[in-house]
């Protein structure tokens, strides 16, 4: 499956790494945010959400931090590059 399958078919979780206040000003419906930053400290809350996850910032960079630092810890993400790329296969 695809990045964009698993967007518009719901089959996982869209996880937003920016910071709040970006999340604040515009963001995927149903996406969570958690900043890359904050990746690690908050481990036990990523590995609860639904994977696949679905990673988005605001250009594709944090998110493929994110991305290579989960998949370390054996989670299954995708760097789904920037949250308007992500937000147009969600519609």
């Amino acid at each position: 499956m695809n990045i964009e399958e698993i967007i518009k078919n719901n089959e996982g979780t869209i996880l937003d790494v920016r910071t709040q206040g970006e999340f604040m000003g515009g963001n995927v419906a149903g996406s969570v945010n958690i900043p890359v930053q904050e990746i690690m400290d908050r481990l036990d809350e990523v590995k609860s959400l639904k994977q696949p996850l679905v990673l988005c910032c605001a250009s594709g960079n944090r998110s493929g931090m994110a991305q290579q630092l989960l998949s370390n810890e054996g989670l299954e993400c995708y760097n789904g590059g920037g949250w308007m790329d992500v937000n147009f296969y969600k519609s």
